[in-house]
């Protein structure tokens, strides 16, 4: 069994979760995916609805997991950019796949309901 952050899995795909789930986690993927290097107020625009707080623990968490790479500037004011890491660009077909699922389903369950 897979052993991370002091946490036992029962299998692969409950440690695959346990990193990338959430409600915010996957379209903070999607962004720096698709739209590449973005600063944290750029990231905090592009979702209505998260907290301050929420994406700062979000992206903490994601660069724990080495999922994601953050740049700190030194410079004033201070700049701070988040970008993909190798293992984070390695998740953008699974989140595509999972993209094209959910377009699927509205389309052949949820429209015909």
């Amino acid at each position: 069994m897979p052993n991370f952050k002091d946490r036992t899995f029962n299998c692969e795909k409950e440690l695959t979760l346990s990193v990338i789930g959430g409600k915010w986690k996957m379209l903070i993927l999607w962004h720096l995916g698709k739209e590449g290097t973005k600063r944290f107020g750029e990231l905090k625009a592009l979702m209505p609805g998260i907290t301050q707080r929420m994406l700062v623990n979000q992206l903490r968490e994601l660069e724990d997991h080495h999922i994601l790479h953050r740049e700190v500037y030194p410079v004033v004011p201070p700049k701070v950019e988040y970008s993909l890491t190798e293992h984070g660009e390695n998740l953008l077909p699974i989140l595509d796949a999972m993209y094209e699922w959910g377009k699927d389903y509205i389309k052949n369950v949820l429209e015909t309901e």
